[in-house]
């Protein structure tokens, strides 16, 4: 059931700068809607590339596809505006500039099945020790090391949230004990046991891993300092997926240059690109890749548009909407 009578005013707009990857144009955009042909008839879709695209269609938009942009003054320039879809899941930039009379949605668990296969990959290679033996080629050194099957170890994911809960169902294939942490504690599909993060000083001596999947607010900036590090078994490995600045990266170079870590995969950074400066590119076993690993340059649009359009029924009919953020706490 549709039951609004007048036609929605839909801009979809570009982000400057998107790689395709991200980029939702409007050849994908009308493809995908190909695929709810009920809803074309009850809106009036425009596209946009540019700041001034952008700046035209604000004033009639009821509901703005996008992902993130600079919302300043958003009730003058567009007084209509309802609703925000954004196509990317973190929302610490966006959401504050948001009035709260306009609903902000995001992309969360379009990231899930890719982020759970890197995490699954990493700790596979920091459980056969491959960081290290990386090092021990650039060294031409000769060391057999000897390592577990990982069926039976520990991880710990810090942010139970879509990603968090991919990681851990995959784990679970793996044989694997899966501790969680998150704001609430409580049963999640795949976690053993889930604790608030009050109760990290308990969960982080028992990981053999540990997975970091948080966004970025006030509540999870710093959580993993050098006092939390510290706690970790020296055989323990880190693999950070969701916001850089839930971990202090400098302590974490410390203790990998002083081997108190088995090794850690960082694909997060407060400044990116890396500079050349940064002592992380000079740590031993650590490995970097470059804010890419959980975006699938297969799907990552087509999910993105999944959500955009089951929402856009939703909102259609007066239901609430998915993926709902909460300007306060920011995602």
């Amino acid at each position: 059931m549709l039951g609004r009578r007048n036609r929605l005013r839909v801009h979809v707009q570009e982000s400057a700068g998107s790689v395709d990857v991200f980029r939702i144009d409007q050849a994908k955009c009308l493809a995908a809607l190909a695929g709810h042909a009920d809803l074309a008839e009850h809106i009036d879709l425009s596209f946009g590339r540019t700041a001034d695209d952008l700046e035209q269609a604000l004033p009639s938009a009821e509901v703005l596809v996008v992902g993130n942009f600079d919302a300043k003054n958003l009730q003058q320039r567009a007084p209509n505006l309802r609703w925000i879809q954004s196509i990317f899941a973190g929302m610490e930039k966006l959401a504050p500039q948001v009035p709260d009379a306009i609903m902000l949605t995001n992309a969360s668990g379009v990231h899930a099945p890719k982020a759970a296969e890197f995490a699954i990959g990493a700790m596979l290679m920091l459980n056969c020790d491959i960081p290290q033996f990386i090092e021990d080629k650039a060294s031409m050194t000769w060391k057999p090391r000897f390592t577990p099957s990982i069926d039976g170890r520990t991880v710990a994911i810090l942010g139970v949230g879509a990603m968090g809960i991919a990681v851990a169902q995959l784990a679970k294939r793996f044989g694997m004990t899966v501790l969680g942490v998150a704001r609430s504690a409580g049963p999640r599909p795949g976690v053993d046991a889930c604790f608030e993060p009050s109760r990290l000083s308990e969960v982080l001596p028992r990981a053999d891993f540990v997975v970091i999947t948080l966004p970025n607010t006030t509540d999870t900036r710093g959580m993993i300092g050098r006092r939390e590090l510290d706690l970790l078994p020296k055989h323990a490995g880190i693999v950070s997926v969701g916001r850089a600045q839930v971990l202090d990266h400098e302590a974490l170079a410390d203790k990998l240059a002083e081997g108190e870590l088995s090794g850690a995969f960082l694909d997060v950074f407060v400044q990116e690109p890396l500079p050349p400066t940064s002592v992380l590119w000079r740590t031993p076993r650590l490995v970097i890749t470059p804010h890419c690993v959980v975006d699938d340059a297969s799907s990552y649009v087509s999910r993105s548009l999944a959500v955009f359009f089951d929402n856009l029924r939703r909102y259609l009919n007066g239901d609430s909407l998915n993926n709902l953020v909460d300007q306060k706490l920011g995602y």
